[in-house]
């Protein structure tokens, strides 16, 4: 396991470039090393700060890119709540990224199938040498209680162990049913960044990198076995932090 760092930026607009040049240079890293890079996606502000700052770089190519979604909702993808409308619309439909390398859930199926089609689809079309996917870069967002895919406190998903995707019809948060990767397949990841940002965030932040009294929330349970973490946050959500932080400004390469 790899150290935690946990990077704090003035605001959300000196993150946002810092964040895409992590994704990039992964990217490379990636494409060096195995000929194509696998990122997992989130929703949230994520969508809008992706879509701004990845456009934003020069010769940005995805030619060799294959997306899978951290999470998603069980929704038409033209419903405003699909993960995926999102960042067709903010971000895959103005770069060079091939449909074949876009995984997406089959909508139409019941929650559970879904959960079942979508592991498949991962298994067999990209990781089938593995036993959990290793994606090279998750990038995630956190919830005020803490939760993070769509793996919420005290739900009996957080200890699954076996599946790879697993369907969620009780999800705390609208729309209710849901499908979410796991933890064995998120702390298999070579890289996991967590985006986290606004004053909102700052006490639930504060439980997660500094622990609290009951057991660990489940954005505190993203522990990469053999990967890099990533918390990149910004002043507001940084508030009630004391323990040491990095404050690289908005040059930095991570």
């Amino acid at each position: 396991m790899a150290a935690r760092r946990v990077v704090v930026f003035p605001s959300s607009a000196e993150l946002g470039p810092v964040l895409a040049r992590l994704v990039t240079s992964r990217a490379e890293k990636a494409i060096t090393s195995h000929g194509r890079f696998t990122l997992g996606l989130s929703g949230g502000s994520l969508v809008s700060m992706l879509g701004k700052e990845l456009l934003a770089l020069p010769d940005l190519d995805c030619s060799k890119w294959v997306v899978g979604f951290c999470d998603e909702r069980l929704v038409p993808f033209d419903d405003p709540e699909s993960t995926y409308g999102l960042y067709k619309s903010h971000l895959f439909s103005k770069v060079n990224i091939p449909d074949s390398g876009i995984l997406t859930i089959n909508s139409s199926l019941p929650v559970n199938e879904c959960a079942e089609d979508y592991a498949r689809k991962l298994k067999e079309q990209v990781f089938p040498d593995d036993d959990f996917p290793v994606f090279d870069l998750l990038l995630l967002g956190m919830g005020p209680d803490g939760h993070t895919c769509s793996l919420f406190p005290e739900h009996p998903l957080l200890e699954e162990t076996k599946k790879i995707v697993a369907p969620i019809s009780d999800s705390p948060k609208p729309p209710p049913q849901r499908v979410t990767m796991t933890f064995p397949v998120v702390n298999s990841a070579r890289c996991v960044a967590f985006v986290s940002t606004g004053g909102s965030k700052a006490p639930v932040l504060k439980e997660v990198l500094e622990g609290r009294e009951g057991p660990a929330l489940p954005a505190a349970r993203v522990v990469p076995t053999n990967g890099e973490l990533f918390w990149l946050v910004d002043e507001p959500a940084a508030a009630s932090l004391t323990i040491q932080v990095e404050r690289p400004g908005s040059g930095a390469k991570l």
